[in-house]
This record gives C-alpha cells, structure tokens and sequence, in this order.
C-alpha cells in the first residue's frame, strides 16, 4: 500500500495528533465512588497515539491541543513531558481564577474485573482543548514550514464542541495541501453526543471529515454509529461478532468514500472485563488482512488498548511494511497496553516484535 508518505528529511515530526490531553483520576482497585485516593495520569484519545509512536516505536511526535496555565495545567504538562512528545503546538490559555471560561477535562477510570465492567465517568465540559476553532493554529506553519509525515486525530475531539468539527477539517484540508498521510479515529462515545444531538449529530459530522480521511480507523460500534454502516447480523448491545459481516460493512464504506486507501478496527468480543478475545483486521488494496487472534487475552486496564492498535498499524504502514505486518504490529501493540495501568503503553519495540513472532510470556532475563 503506497501512502505516498513524505521523506523524513523535509518533515520535522513523523506523527502530529490534535486533540484533547485529559488528566485521568485511576482508583486503582477500588471504585471511583467510594475510593479515597487517585492515581494521576495523562491521557486523550489523539494524544495516545503520538505518544506511543514516540515512547515505543522512536518516532518524532507532537501534539496540538490546549491546556490552561493554572498548577493543574502545569501538572498535566509535566506528566506529558515523560511522554516524550513534543509540546511546541501546545496552546496555554489564561486561568480565569476559578475554571469558568477554561479547565483541564477530568477523566475517572474504572478499570473493571470479572463481570464488573470497567467505567468512565468524565467532567471535561468548557475545556480548553474543547475551544479550539479555526484560525487558532497555525497550520501552514505546522505542515507547510516545519513539515509533517503523517496527521492523526479522531471523534472525540471532534464531538468536544461545535467548532471542534470545523478545525480538525480546517487542519485535515492543510495537511493534504501539503502532502501529509491523514487517519483518523472514530472513536463513537455515547457521552460525548448525548446531549447535543446524539448519533444523528455524530453521523453529521463524521460523514463530513471522511472524505478527507486516507486511514479510517473504528470498531463496528464506531461505523454505525458515527457513520451509519450497518453490520449484517450484529444488533445493538451484542458483545459478539461476526468478523465476515464487519468485512462487507468495511467494502461498504470504501466504496462510498473511496479516498480511503486503507480502514482498519479491532475485533473484540468481551468476555469479561479482563478476559477478551482480541484481533484485529485491516483493508488495504483490496483485500483484508487478518491479525492473529489473541483469545481468552488477560487484560489489567483495558482503556487505551485501541489507542494503541493505531499507533502500531501506523508505525507498520509508515516503514513501508505488509499490510499484514501493519495489522499485527497494531494489535501486538495493543494487547500489550493492556497489560498494564494507565491510558498510554509502556511497552517497547523489542516487546512488541516478539509477540508478532509469536513470543510466549515466559519469563525473558
């Protein structure tokens, strides 16, 4: 599959995200209403996969969000400076004194065990990142001066606002101007839409970003609800699918939005909160390449894990490897952010060829 990247020498990063960096509040074992302390971590849909681009695979990687320069913005940047990536493009918006114009989004996180699914509950309303519109970056900048390979954002900071929409299209349609490779994330969250128009509203404005989009990224909740591709056989709540019914959903979308030069998702039937099947599949010049299935997977904290998968297939795809090693990369990757706490991985290259390999968990020393 031919991307057509540009060449490292005239790029300053490999991987740009835009969107929203939260602090994630972890309870660790206990359960966020009845906890009394926190974990504190960074975390955001976009952001996670340019840190794990950067952490695990070496490559150069920034950020564009927005963080409000109060000593809880500066904790959010501290932590994001042991993410490696870069905060050139990072917009610090004034404290107003008690958070009424701007915040930093809060995230709490349960990670769930046994038949105790995991929980999110977020409080990222009139958030900094959420205010960003057009004309607030400069973009010709970011992909015309100091250059970028590839651009990744997603549906959640998309569904931040009403004018969220318009600056990941104002970006999307600079980059292409420019030559960089654009995915995107669907990443459909109910909480995010409810109360402003729902998956009507999601759709609307999902289906206005994909024509721009050259690596569509999503599960089978993500392409029906945020694009309205329905999956024969798969109602609404199954935790079960059929992989051959997502595949014609998959040639469905290609052929209404044929500038995608790839749609990749990952395949996951929960069987508990920490049990998973786990796999992974992705569409590319013509044909579907399957990842090996990982069933009865252990997983510790499984939010990011998607996250992940995408940083990973990037990384394949950006070193010109087999859409078939894309996909593994992707879902190696993922599996191994699982395995451990917090949204962003902590695996490294080394870890994540293995297990492509086939490597076991038997003990490494």
């Amino acid at each position: 599959m031919d991307l057509n990247l540009k060449s490292k020498s005239d790029c300053k990063y490999d991987i740009l995200s835009l969107g929203e960096v939260m602090l994630r509040l972890d309870p660790g074992e206990q359960r966020i209403h009845t906890t009394r302390q926190f974990r504190v971590w960074e975390g955001g849909g976009e952001y996670n996969v340019a840190r794990g681009l950067k952490r695990c695979f070496g490559k150069r990687a920034a950020v564009v969000t927005a963080i409000v320069d109060n000593p809880v913005g500066r904790l959010l940047e501290d932590l994001m400076y042991q993410g490696g990536v870069s905060l050139d493009y990072v917009k610090w918006v004034p404290y107003d004194g008690i958070g009424r114009k701007s915040r930093i989004g809060l995230n709490f996180t349960e990670r769930g065990h046994g038949v105790r699914a995991a929980v999110g509950c977020s409080d990222r309303a009139n958030s900094a990142a959420s205010q960003i519109t057009k004309g607030d970056i400069d973009w010709e900048r970011i992909f015309g001066t100091d250059g970028v390979r590839w651009f990744h954002t997603g549906g959640i900071f998309a569904g931040l606002s009403e004018v969220t929409p318009e600056t990941v299209i104002e970006a999307m349609t600079i980059a292409k101007k420019h030559g960089t490779a654009i995915s995107y994330d669907l990443n459909y969250r109910a909480s995010l839409w409810k109360d402003i128009g729902g998956k009507e509203k999601a759709m609307e404005v999902n289906r206005t970003i994909a024509p721009l989009v050259d690596v569509m990224i999503g599960n089978e909740e993500d392409f029906s609800a945020a694009l309205g591709f329905k999956v024969p056989g798969l109602d609404e709540g199954c935790s079960k699918l059929d992989p051959s019914n997502f595949k014609k959903m998959i040639q469905e979308a290609v052929r209404e939005f044929p500038n995608f030069k790839a749609v990749a998702t990952t395949l996951r039937n929960a069987k508990t909160a920490t049990k998973n099947d786990w796999g992974a599949v992705l569409y590319a010049d013509g044909q579907f390449y399957d990842a090996t299935l990982r069933e009865d997977l252990e997983i510790l904290d499984r939010v990011g894990g998607g996250d992940s998968f995408a940083s990973g297939l990037i990384y394949g795809l950006m070193e010109c490897k087999s859409p078939d090693e894309a996909v593994n990369y992707g879902a190696a990757h993922g599996a191994l952010a699982m395995t451990t706490p917090g949204d962003t991985t902590t695996a490294s290259l080394n870890e994540v060829q293995r297990l492509v390999k086939g490597g076991t968990a038997r003990i490494a020393r």
